[in-house]
C-alpha cells in the first residue's frame, strides 16, 4: 500500500541513496524495512511524514515512483528509516520489495514530503483512525510524543483489520495506554472478535464520539473506502465541521 500524493508544488526535493540494511515480516501481508543513509546526509523529517522510493521496476520514471509513511519517530533508531509495507497483488512495488529486494541493496528515495503531521503545540484531543499499514504515521507521532515527552490533550488511537495476525505494532501500543492514561488503543476487527467486537473502525468512533466537540481533531489514514466513509459519517452524519478532520488515502 502506497499513499496517494493528492496536491503538488514546485519544491525540488533532494534525492538520497541508501542502504537496506534489515527486513522483518510483521504479519502474513506486510514486511518492516530500515533504510540506512550514508554519513552526513543530513536528513530530516518531522513524525507523520513520507518519503518516495524510486523503484527498478518500470523504464518511465514516474511509474518507478512508490510513497510511503515513515513508521519511526525522528532522531531514534541510529537515524534508520523505518517502513511498513503491505504486500499488494499484483502492485508492482511492493512485489519487488517483498521478492527481489535483498539486504544489502541501495534503494533511492527523496523527501520527506507530506503536511500530516501533528501541531507543535496539541491543544486538541487527537482521534486517530487508520486501517493497515495507515497506522505507520501515527505510531511516527506516537513515539515522537514519547522521545521527546511532549505534552498533548487525550489521544485515542482506532485501529482496523481484518484478522488478529494482521494487527501491527499492537505491544507498543498496548504498553502505552497502560502507562499513559492521556492515550487510549482499540482495536476493529472485520473478520473475528476482539475484545467482545467484531466489525469496522466507524462504529467504534461513532459511538465514542457522537456528542460533537469543537476541541476535538480526526487524523485519518488508510485504505480510501474506509476515509471516504469516514469522512462522511462525520461530517454528514454526526455533524463535525470538516476543518476537524484531517486525512492521508492509500491506494
Amino acid at each position: 500500500m502506497s499513499i496517494v500524493v493528492l496536491k503538488t508544488t514546485c519544491m525540488i526535493w533532494k534525492w538520497y541513496d541508501s542502504k537496506l540494511v534489515r527486513i522483518e515480516d510483521a504479519s502474513p501481508t506486510v514486511k518492516r524495512f530500515w533504510l540506512e543513509l550514508p554519513e552526513g546526509s543530513n536528513f530530516s523529517f518531522r513524525a507523520g511524514q513520507f518519503i518516495t522510493l524510486d523503484l527498478p521496476i518500470s523504464e518511465k520514471r514516474t511509474k518507478r515512483w512508490r510513497s510511503y509513511s515513515i513508521a519511526n519517530a525522528p532522531q531514534e533508531d541510529n537515524g534508520l528509516i523505518e517502513l511498513c509495507i503491505v504486500h499488494l497483488e499484483g502492485g508492482a512495488g511492493s512485489t519487488y520489495l517483498f521478492e527481489e529486494a535483498q539486504v544489502g541493496d541501495t534503494l533511492k528515495f527523496k523527501g520527506p514530503s507530506g503536511t500530516f503531521t501533528l501541531p507543535e503545540q496539541i491543544e486538541k484531543e487527537i482521534v486517530m483512525i487508520c486501517t493497515g499499514t495507515g497506522v505507520a504515521p501515527f505510531r511516527s507521532m506516537i513515539r515522537d510524543l514519547q522521545n521527546r515527552k511532549r505534552p498533548h490533550q487525550k489521544i485515542h488511537l482506532i485501529y482496523g483489520t481484518r484478522y488478529a495476525n494482521n494487527i501491527l505494532y499492537q505491544e507498543e501500543f498496548e504498553a502505552w495506554a497502560a502507562s499513559n492514561e492521556a492515550f487510549t488503543y482499540s482495536v476493529a476487527l472485520s473478520r473475528e472478535e476482539y475484545q467482545g467486537y467484531q466489525g469496522y473502525v466507524h462504529e467504534l468512533y461513532k459511538n465514542a464520539y457522537a456528542e460533537v466537540n469543537p476541541d476535538r481533531m480526526f487524523y485519518l489514514c488508510g485504505w480510501s473506502s474506509m476515509i471516504d466513509e469516514a469522512v462522511e459519517t462525520l461530517i454528514l452524519e454526526m455533524g463535525y465541521d470538516k476543518r476537524q478532520i484531517l486525512y492521508e488515502l492509500y491506494d
